[in-house]
């Protein structure tokens, strides 16, 4: 039998063009459909970890019905963190690039900072609500920017983390578009499949 762990993204991420559907409910509802008879065939079950879950919860109505028969198919699954070893380099790896994203993004704020600082010196002057944009423009390109810095193909989240971690445990194939994700789980060893290819093979098993 087949295992996929399914992150939110494949749902929501409509960049992805999987062929399942042109919005969230058609995408949720076809694979509802595939899953469930892959799953009464035995060919295939669909994982997903409880944060992961508690995710994609926050972009639907539980309890709209195609939700609830999503709900029923997919198969909740805490990974079990006991079983399962790394290598220490692993580790020493995501420590490593942790210090190197954190020194950057800091880099980066000092960078807009002292832009900032050269911006208000020429508008001094401005009234409060001038005030308000300049400065708000500055925010939104530090945000950018840190963010591009310090999450951009990382791990940036635990419910991340447990989508490696319970593929790597049930040997399961990953379904995400997440670039964090997908290059740390090749550095842990699981398997993946692009998801603008997964309904082909999803229906080869039916």
């Amino acid at each position: 039998m087949q295992q996929y762990v399914v992150d939110t993204n494949f749902f929501f991420n409509l960049q992805i063009n999987s062929g399942f559907g042109s919005n969230p409910k058609e995408i949720i509802m076809a694979v509802t459909e595939i899953g469930l008879k892959l799953k009464k065939s035995k060919e295939a079950e669909f994982f997903m970890p409880p944060l992961i879950l508690d995710e994609f919860l926050t972009f639907v109505d539980e309890s709209d019905d195609y939700v609830q028969d999503f709900l029923a198919m997919v198969i909740v699954k805490a990974p079990d963190f006991s079983k399962i070893e790394f290598p220490a380099r692993l580790f020493y790896e995501l420590v490593k690039e942790m210090r190197h994203r954190s020194y950057r993004g800091l880099q980066i704020s000092e960078e807009l900072l002292l832009e900032t600082g050269k911006s208000m010196m020429v508008h001094n002057k401005l009234n409060r609500i001038e005030y308000q944009k300049t400065i708000g423009e500055h925010v939104k390109k530090l945000r950018e920017r840190y963010r591009i810095a310090t999450r951009v193909k990382f791990l940036d989240s635990v419910a991340d983390l447990d989508l490696i971690v319970l593929a790597k445990e049930l040997n399961a194939t990953l379904i995400t578009s997440d670039e964090g994700v997908l290059r740390w789980g090749r550095e842990f060893g699981v398997k993946e499949a692009p998801p603008q290819v997964w309904k082909k093979t999803l229906h080869n098993l039916a």
